[in-house]
């Protein structure tokens, strides 16, 4: 299936994540354009899958580990990648890590 073309926009919370997950330091001082491109490229390439309340998922074409989560704006054609998460559990952060801090904060 053929995706239309779409404008992205990132939230601060992917950026951080980004940056603890895949950056891995690199300096960059804004990583916006690199996650920008990232999905813009996997959503062209139709990696791109429903996810639950309103989101889609767009897998990284360069990881096959990292997933956005993404609120898709169709009639705007804009997709705004609110988070990211890692597969499999050689995870930059552990997702034991993640879920403690989730039992913390209820």
């Amino acid at each position: 299936m053929t995706r239309p073309p779409v404008s992205v926009a990132v939230t601060d919370h992917a950026v951080e994540r980004f940056r603890q997950r895949v950056s891995g330091g690199s300096g960059a001082l804004d990583v916006r354009p690199e996650i920008v491109g990232r999905v813009a490229h996997a959503w062209a390439a139709g990696r791109v899958t429903d996810g639950e309340r309103a989101t889609v998922r767009v897998a990284d074409a360069r990881r096959a580990d990292v997933v956005y989560v993404c609120r898709w704006d169709q009639p705007r054609g804009e997709l705004v990648v609110v988070t990211l998460w890692e597969r499999g559990e050689d995870a930059a952060v552990p997702r034991r890590y993640t879920e403690a801090l989730r039992r913390m904060r209820d």
